[in-house]
C-alpha cells in the first residue's frame, strides 16, 4: 500500500472523529507514530486540515448521546378499529430521542453534537445529511458495516394521539463503554451530556462517573417503560432525570396514583443520587421536583389544536436542557420554556418544529409560581 493511500485512510479516520489520538491511528493504520505525524503534518500544509479538533470555552456543544432513527409514522384517516385493516396516511421522518433533542437545540441557537449508531443504510445516509444541515456535529458517531439504521414505528389515531409505537434499536448496544471511552476528548469538550436510555446499562453507568469526575451537568431522557432496566441504581452525578409517570413507576415498582405517590418515589430516586426529576403527563403537564417540605411543583401544559404528538416530549426535553445550559438554577423557568417548545411541536406536522429560532425563548424568562 503507498504512502498516498495511508494518508487518505487516515485523513477519512480523522473526519470521523477529529478528537482522535495520534497513538489510535498508529495502532489503526499500523503505521509508527512518526509516520503519523508526518502525514499530519503534509494534510495542514494542503489546508485540509487546520490543526487539532479543540473546542473553545466559548463554544462548548450540548453533546447528544443516544438513537437516531429512520421514523414511520401511519395516521388512521378514520376511527381506529382494531383487529381490522384501517385506511391510513404513511410517511418517513427523522427521528430518534437523543437526535430530535439535538436538532431542537441546533434550531434553538445552541451548538449541538451528536453520539449515535447508524448503519450503512440508506437511512444511514440519510440521518447524517439531515444532522448535517442542520448544524449537528456527528464526528464521532458509530457507522456499522452490514447493520440497518435503527427504526420507530409509530401508529397514530384520526386525531394524532399516539396508540402503538415499535422500535427496532438494537444497533444502539453497539455504543458500549469501550466505545464512549474512545471518544472521551469529545465528551470532554461539551457543556452539557444529554443521554437517552437507549443505551446500554454500563454506557450509562460510565456517563454517569464521567460526570460525577467532570462535574458536568448529565441529563437523562427515559424512552420507555421497558428500557428503564437501563437506569443504574446508583445515580449521583446526575443533574437531572426527565421521565413520565409510567416510566417512573416502572422505577419505583409500584403504582403512583397521585401527587403524594409521585412525590415519595422521587425523593427515592433523589436518595439514589439523582438532583432533580421532571416528571411529564402528556397534555397535561408536568411535576418537577423542588417544591416545598419535598414536595412537587405542578406546571399545566398549555392548550393547543394538537396535530401530531410524535416528537413533543423530545422538544420538551431540549427547552428543558436549553434552559439549564444558559446558566439558570431555576427548574420551573425551565419546565416553562420545556412545555412551549413541546406546544409549537404539537401544532406542527413535523418532528421538529421548523418555526423554532434562537430568540423564541428570551420572552420567558420571570420565574412563576403556578398552584397545583
Amino acid at each position: 500500500m503507498t504512502d498516498t493511500s495511508k494518508k487518505e485512510q487516515l485523513y477519512e479516520l480523522i473526519r470521523a472523529n477529529p478528537f482522535v489520538s495520534q497513538q489510535d491511528l498508529a495502532v489503526e493504520l499500523r503505521l509508527s507514530r512518526s509516520a503519523v505525524a508526518g502525514h499530519i503534518a503534509s494534510l495542514i500544509r494542503e489546508r485540509r486540515l487546520l490543526g487539532r479538533a479543540y473546542v473553545l470555552p466559548d463554544k462548548r456543544p450540548v453533546l447528544c448521546i443516544g438513537a437516531a432513527n429512520l421514523d414511520r409514522k401511519l395516521r388512521t384517516l378514520e376511527t381506529l378499529q382494531m383487529g381490522t385493516s384501517n385506511p391510513a396516511y404513511a410517511e418517513e421522518v427523522h427521528g430518534g430521542v437523543a437526535r430530535n433533542i439535538a436538532e431542537n437545540l441546533a434550531r434553538l441557537g445552541l451548538p449541538a453534537a451528536l453520539l449515535t449508531a447508524v448503519g450503512d443504510d440508506a437511512a444511514g445516509n440519510s440521518l447524517q445529511a439531515r444532522a448535517e444541515s442542520a448544524g449537528i456535529d456527528t464526528r464521532g458517531s458509530l457507522r456499522l458495516n452490514d447493520t440497518y439504521s435503527g427504526t420507530y414505528t409509530a401508529v397514530l389515531d384520526e386525531r394524532g394521539e399516539l396508540v402503538l409505537a415499535l422500535a427496532d434499536m438494537a444497533l444502539y448496544d453497539q455504543m458500549t463503554p469501550d466505545f464512549l471511552a474512545s471518544r472521551a476528548p469529545q465528551r470532554s469538550g461539551a457543556a452539557m451530556v444529554v443521554a437517552d436510555l437507549n443505551l446500554p446499562l454500563d454506557s450509562v453507568a460510565l456517563l454517569l462517573q464521567d460526570a460525577r469526575r467532570d462535574a458536568v451537568n448529565l441529563i437523562i431522557v427515559a424512552v420507555s417503560q421497558p428500557k428503564m432496566a437501563r437506569l443504574p441504581r446508583e445515580l449521583h452525578g446526575l443533574r437531572l432525570l426527565v421521565l413520565n409517570r409510567g416510566e417512573l413507576e416502572t422505577r419505583a415498582g409500584r403504582a403512583l396514583p397521585d401527587e403524594a405517590a409521585l412525590a415519595a418515589a422521587c425523593r427515592e430516586v433523589q436518595q439514589q443520587g439523582a438532583q432533580d426529576i421532571i416528571i411529564t403527563c402528556g397534555g397535561e403537564g408536568v411535576f418537577h421536583t423542588g417544591g416545598a417540605d419535598g414536595g412537587l411543583v405542578w406546571l399545566p401544559a398549555p392548550q393547543v389544536d394538537v396535530v401530531d404528538v410524535t416528537g413533543a416530549g423530545d422538544a420538551f426535553s431540549a427547552g428543558v436542557c436549553w434552559s439549564i445550559y444558559q446558566g439558570s438554577g431555576d427548574l420551573t423557568l425551565a419546565c416553562r420554556r420545556g412545555l412551549k417548545v413541546a406546544a409549537m411541536t404539537l401544532e406542527s406536522p413535523d418532528t421538529v418544529s421548523p418555526l423554532l429560532a434562537a430568540d423564541i425563548l428570551d420572552e420567558i424568562s420571570e420565574f412563576q409560581h403556578l398552584a397545583p
